[in-house]
């Protein structure tokens, strides 16, 4: 079985809802960039540099994706380089392009087949409209916060102010056109 097989191996079995989000990889490489270090300084939890398999498990869990550990440390121990504890960032993100290729298939056959960048933004939407009502509210912005185990989840305030942030209509929701504007709003420093 070649890497891309077994990466995908580990992942499908572990999704507890089905077939994986598109959001999974946004196809803007700059702004992925940036989402996928956040990401890794997340799973990162003693910040020491590198992601081990317990710290990737325990950030799976914790985002109720439950994989298989074997697999999950056969997958990571190819791309963890020879002397190191875990997943630096580089290897971090060569996993993480593995995973999108075994998932989804190339970056390049995504463009060629014409992948519409408003379906992912919407992808990406639902990930935080837990009810599917259309709209973020701030308890639905602090459980997904929860779920990452970001310090900002502590405080329902600091999660209402996030969302005024990007109110424009002041009814205390994001909704996809204000989600949107924020999303394509966000400048990437050094990319």
């Amino acid at each position: 079985m070649d890497t891309k097989q077994s990466v995908a191996a580990v992942v499908r079995p572990s999704l507890s809802k089905g077939a994986p989000s598109a959001s999974f990889r946004l196809r803007n490489g700059s702004l992925n960039a940036v989402r996928l270090r956040r990401v890794f300084d997340l799973f990162d939890r003693n910040g020491d540099g590198e992601i081990t398999v317990d710290e990737l498990a325990q950030a799976l869990d914790a985002l109720g994706l439950v994989a298989d550990r074997d697999g999950l440390a056969a997958t990571v121990a190819a791309y963890v380089p020879e002397g190191a504890a875990g997943l630096r960032f580089g290897d971090f993100d060569a996993l993480h392009r593995a995973l999108g290729d075994a998932l989804f298939g190339s970056l390049d056959d995504a463009a060629a087949a014409g992948h519409d960048d408003e379906e992912e933004m919407r992808e990406a939407f639902k990930v935080f409209d837990v009810d599917g009502d259309g709209f973020i509210s701030a308890d639905e912005l602090q459980e997904v916060l929860k779920k990452l185990g970001l310090p900002e989840a502590g405080s329902l305030a600091t999660v209402r102010e996030m969302i005024c942030n990007v109110d424009r209509n002041s009814d205390g929701r994001v909704d996809f056109g204000e989600f949107k504007s924020m999303m394509q709003g966000i400048s990437v420093w050094g990319a």
